[in-house]
């Protein structure tokens, strides 16, 4: 049986993805990633869809709930 998938919305920084989840891109080629990476959220990373840390040099806010 597989891992339950988590996606975390860190506040004012990027989607922390854990568990046993396969990333493609629209064409359908599979990106390589660990068991947990985080994807950007602010749309400054230089490393795209991954985060590298570019939401605190642009001061990228936001920090949703859920309900």
């Amino acid at each position: 049986m597989s891992e339950k998938v988590t996606i975390k919305v860190n506040d004012n920084g990027s989607l922390l993805v854990t568990g046993d989840v396969e990333l493609v891109d629209k064409e359908g080629n599979v990106f390589e990633t660990k068991k947990a990476f985080s994807l950007c959220r602010c749309g400054h990373s230089q490393n795209k869809p991954f985060c590298d840390g570019s939401h605190k040099k642009e001061g990228f806010e936001s920090a949703p709930r859920a309900k």
